[in-house]
């Protein structure tokens, strides 16, 4: 077994370190098990995979409550085990979205910052049973110390019956003192969110918890398992470019200091991309207020123009975790972690005035965003937090590439398949082809704007003549549409295998 005696501070709590196996066994069938991570990151490792050991030979299901995706070996091996009744509140795993799809795991799609409250009121089927927490030390009061993510830790450790906890000795102790944990009073009694500015730290670097709940302590040195992140291709500089002229506009209109305003963004090479697009910008004394922290920040911190990164998770690629480990006493310097809940908290959005950059699948040309499905009915990852900032922020902005599938798709849609973000908190669409600026818009205002700037020029023509027909065939409409033609794009790609006619 793993030595871990040096990182369990207090010395009662030695006597329960169990190993992978027996701490497994303590989860019985049907039990609610709130987890640490978010995307791969902090997650539990060894404790679930002999967890998922176990349900393949005894086959029972438990119901899964995380932050939002976590490694192959949580997600992974539990959905191959058919060992998840329900899954909340976010995946990227491909087994467990196919599980999810095929109707095997029930699972709720959910923002992200209501998540904790929502486990915490028992609205997900009851209380958590019990919580198993990635550390990568024991304080001697009993206290965990966290690792490379918080999401709904913090919370899942307050409310639930039993905890366990996974000591990583890869996780470096370094990272004691990155965590700023806060959790919120529930209403009535919940108070101000005393955030109002990224660097600003309201709680304790540590999750609060009496050793008389801890039940095992398990050792474990597998890593976490971060996804490489696409190149930056030129597509995704092309609209970074559009999006950072348009800041400089802002700037210039007055209406954005010169350091900008906080940034928020999203999970994946997209967002990486778009982010170190600010590196080679003129833009600098940046900050950022988000979720996760990827790569491109990490670029950003080097470079001199980020002062500071609050998020929940560090999520960067294989390499950029290598760098991250390799240059931590730096880099701890400008980042903070905080639980989601916090992290994505719509009041700090709005009251900080972030500026939300959110992928998409696709986009209607009158702004309505899916982030979630494909084709209107399977499920991709999630809402995630793009949700929380996009009816918050003070501007709200949604990227995606013009098409997918080898130009076979267009992502500029007549209307989206699959509604997660409406056109009533929508304010700028970026692709490669150009900006639309939907601020102040009507309806028919955005449709000609999203067409003559975002679309593909294979599709431009084919959207440009539905909307002219939809005006044509409803005179006295708001927002024109024909409604037997409307997802009818949709049904030609699913007949056919494109969109083009």
């Amino acid at each position: 077994m793993i030595d871990i005696l040096d990182r369990v501070r207090n010395k009662e709590l030695q006597s329960r370190i169990v190993t992978a196996e027996e701490a497994a066994a303590f989860i019985k069938p049907g039990m609610n098990v709130g987890t640490s991570g978010f995307t791969p990151s902090g997650y539990p490792k060894a404790v679930l995979m002999a967890l998922a050991a176990r349900m393949e030979k005894e086959h029972f299901k438990i119901n899964l409550w995380t932050g939002a995706s976590t490694g192959d070996e949580e997600d992974g091996c539990l959905a191959r085990a058919d060992g998840i009744a329900f899954r909340m509140p976010y995946q990227t795993n491909k087994d467990m979205r196919n599980a999810i799809n095929s109707g095997k795991i029930e699972y709720a799609d959910l923002h992200l910052s209501e998540s904790a409250q929502l486990a915490r009121y028992g609205y997900l089927g009851g209380k958590i049973d019990v919580a198993i927490v990635e550390a990568c030390a024991i304080t001697e009061e009993g206290n965990i110390i966290p690792t490379t993510s918080m999401g709904n830790t913090a919370s899942y450790v307050q409310t639930a019956d039993v905890v366990i906890v996974e000591v990583n000795t890869s996780q470096p102790l370094e990272l004691e003192g990155m965590h700023d944990v806060y959790v919120p009073l529930d209403p009535p009694n919940r108070l101000p969110i005393p955030v109002v500015k990224p660097n600003d730290r309201i709680g304790t670097p540590y999750i609060p918890c009496s050793p008389d709940k801890i039940k095992y302590i398990e050792p474990c040195d597998i890593t976490d398992k971060v996804r490489p992140l696409g190149e930056i291709d030129e597509n995704s500089r092309k609209m970074s470019q559009n999006f950072i002229e348009l800041l400089h506009a802002e700037v210039k209109a007055g209406r954005m200091p010169k350091n900008l305003l906080p940034l928020q963004s999203g999970v994946g090479a997209v967002a990486n991309a778009v982010i170190s697009g600010f590196v080679e910008s003129d833009l600098k004394d940046l900050s950022v207020y988000t979720e996760v922290i990827q790569d491109g920040m990490f670029d950003l911190i080097d470079a001199g123009k980020l002062n500071f990164a609050s998020g929940t998770s560090l999520s960067p690629s294989p390499e950029g975790l290598k760098r991250f480990y390799a240059n931590i006493k730096e880099y701890r310097k400008h980042i903070v972690l905080r639980p989601q809940e916090i992290a994505n908290s719509p009041e700090v959005a709005r009251r900080i005035g972030v500026i939300a950059m959110n992928t998409a699948i696709e986009a209607d040309i009158y702004g309505n965003i899916n982030s979630t499905h494909i084709m209107g009915t399977k499920m991709m990852n999630g809402i995630g937090g793009s949700g929380d900032f996009a009816r918050n922020a003070y501007l709200t902005v949604f990227f995606t590439v013009s098409t997918a599938k080898d130009g076979k798709i267009s992502s500029i849609v007549p209307m989206v398949s699959h509604v997660d973000h409406t056109e009533h908190d929508v304010d700028i669409i970026v692709t490669e082809q150009g900006l639309a600026d939907l601020r102040g818009l009507s309806p028919r205002q955005r449709a000609k704007v999203i067409i003559e700037n975002c679309a593909h020029p294979d599709f431009k023509p084919m959207l440009m003549d539905y909307y002219e027909r939809a005006l044509a065939e409803t005179k006295s409409a708001h927002t024109p549409h024909i409604l037997h033609e409307a997802l009818s794009w949709h049904e030609r790609f699913m007949k056919t295998g494109t969109m083009k006619k």
